[in-house]
């Protein structure tokens, strides 16, 4: 007599699953089960640290003015200005760009920690309650009234936070020691109450200008020019039998459902040619090597869709701590995030490195391809090392270089043809339960506004894995609204909307399946095709695409290819 089948998974396999349990229930098992001394340590480097380095950066670049001043002040006061300003010059241009970034950095690295999943949570929560409160009452006026109340209250919260630690920062370095310490992280602490006073407001009215986004509707048939086929979120896993981290034993076992998805695109191609096959992130479930391997198997299984295959990182590929733990917590110093990123170039390098180039930042143009740009200066080589030895200043050197490959592009056939925009819209966290945060720096967003313009009959494709803003769906669970969008979407969505008419943005991470626009903007959400439950088909959207009046790029009836159920594989 058998009462079990291992096949069918059991509670231990829900641990991290979000159709299983409650935001409540996630959040008290986390607190029972993390480890305290590494939360305080986190915090430490995560939070403190930051603030100290924001609050610290004035006051050094006060103290370091006055003192080059005085130096120079005994040369005459018109000798002093003019060697004054040549060695601020010097240092800006040898260093400013380096202390513009790591300010920066640590700027939004608080947003991430702190302010933004404060600002969303109470903004969902006021969405959820008057949701459900007025449940007559306009969607959209609902949302921009919750939305203007949150940016509101923390607004005056800020405030109050501000005058306590100032009211005005202190920029003087009377003496070096604990009080210069102490005088710097009340400057961190006030900077960031400052910013909120301010900010909370400003991204409250900059939602509520932007307005609720709305479906693109019925969409005309006509004939395409290029083919692509979009997918996202196949959370490939590593095991024939292997749970999903998000839905646990209600996902379908193994990676059956993707060798289904795969041969019907396949059969999809051969009806008609496709131009690429689209993949907005997550292509594993935790960025583990026998994940990849299994992705990279099933691709070798249809053989003539490999070298259209374009993927890009999402967070569940970079920032899953541990897939069986969602308690565990990884200090910013530790290799595994720096591991999962470094995972991830390498299957970028091996299924597309000699089709996506790199971007010049001095000309906007293409640059080198990934594979070339890997070879040239022994990175591939120093990235390897890293990953087979460790090492703390290597694991930097990772990063750094990390954050120098995006964005990548294919750049269109011709002149006005059809490119790719690959970014890498995750923001680094080092908790599972926080990996879910996006954000895209300003550096990248510019380099790839650039590499655009330098195309200016080209249409473009731009694909990332996380979305511009929050459309959550009406009386949704707040677990499923919270914590999921770029902390600086607002910002990113209008810089892209200066060139709507000859793009298009894809992207995945909320599994659902909508096709709208927010403003001028048009915005393509891909559904996952193996997160339902076993018994449910899934699917994904082959894009029809032509050229659109004036240079623009028009959206066709798209055609939809349903993956059959079962968790087979």
């Amino acid at each position: 007599m058998t009462f079990f089948d291992p096949r069918d998974g059991d509670l231990e396999d829900d641990a991290s699953s979000t159709s299983r349990h409650s935001l409540l229930g996630h959040a008290t098992h986390m607190l029972l089960e993390i480890s305290l001394p590494k939360l305080a340590l986190a915090a430490t480097m995560l939070l403190v640290l930051p603030a100290l380095l924001l609050g610290a950066t004035p006051k050094a670049v006060v103290w370091l003015t006055e003192a080059a001043w005085h130096e120079a002040a005994r040369l005459g006061l018109a000798a002093a200005a003019l060697v004054f300003a040549a060695a601020a010059g010097l240092v800006a241009w040898r260093w400013g760009r380096i202390a513009f970034l790591i300010v920066e950095r640590n700027f939004w690295a608080l947003n991430a920690a702190l302010v933004q999943p404060l600002y969303t949570a109470l903004r969902e929560a006021a969405r959820l309650a008057l949701e459900r409160a007025l449940p007559g009452r306009d969607l959209a006026a609902t949302r921009r009234l919750a939305g203007l109340g949150a940016g509101a209250a923390i607004a005056l919260a800020a405030a109050g936070i501000a005058w306590w630690a100032g009211p005005l920062p202190s920029l003087r370095v009377e003496r070096f020691g604990a009080d210069a310490v102490l005088d710097a992280i009340r400057n961190g602490i006030w900077v960031i109450a400052a910013y909120l006073t301010f900010g909370a407001p400003a991204w409250s009215i900059a939602e509520a200008l932007a307005g609720t986004p709305r479906d693109l509707g019925t969409l005309p048939e006509g004939e395409a020019r290029w083919r692509v086929a979009h997918l996202s979120d196949i959370h490939v896993v590593g095991e024939a039998h292997g749970f999903r981290l998000e839905c646990g034993r209600d996902g379908p076992r193994g990676n059956g459902r993707l060798d289904r998805a795969l041969a019907l695109l396949a059969d999809a191609d051969a009806a008609a040619p496709l131009d690429w096959v689209l993949v907005t992130g997550d292509i594993t479930d935790a960025g583990r090597n026998a994940e990849f391997i299994a992705f990279e198997e099933c691709l070798a299984r249809q053989p003539g869709l490999r070298d259209r295959v374009v993927i890009i990182p999402g967070n569940h590929d970079v920032n899953i701590v541990d897939r069986a733990n969602p308690s565990r917590l990884e200090l910013p110093v530790a290799p595994g995030g720096a591991l999962r990123r470094l995972r991830f170039l390498a299957a970028m390098a091996r299924l597309q490195g000699d089709r996506v180039h790199l971007v010049e930042r001095a000309t906007g143009r293409a640059g080198p391809t990934l594979n070339a740009w890997l070879a040239a200066e022994r990175r591939g080589e120093r990235l390897a090392r890293f990953m087979d030895q460790g090492g703390l200043r290597a694991g930097f050197a990772a990063r750094r270089l990390w954050g120098e490959v995006f964005p990548l592009l294919v750049p269109p056939r011709t002149p006005d043809g059809l490119g790719l925009v690959l970014m890498d819209s995750n923001a680094e966290t080092h908790f599972s339960f926080t990996n879910a945060l996006g954000l895209v720096g300003m550096a990248q967003c510019r380099a790839a506004e650039a590499a655009m313009r330098t195309e200016p009959a080209a249409r473009w494709l731009v694909l990332m894995h996380h979305h511009l803003v929050e459309y959550p769906r009406p009386g949704a669970p707040l677990a499923d609204r919270i914590g999921t969008a770029l902390v600086n979407g607002h910002w990113v969505l209008g810089r892209l909307r200066r060139l709507a008419p000859r793009i298009l943005v894809l992207h995945g991470h909320r599994h659902i399946d909508w096709a709208g626009r927010s403003g001028g903007l048009r915005i393509l959400s891909a559904p996952s095709p193996v997160m339902g439950r076993p018994d449910e088909a899934g699917g994904f959207w082959i894009q029809r695409l032509a050229p659109g009046p004036e240079g623009g790029l028009a959206l066709l009836a798209p055609r939809r290819v349903v993956v059959p159920g079962g968790s087979g594989g």
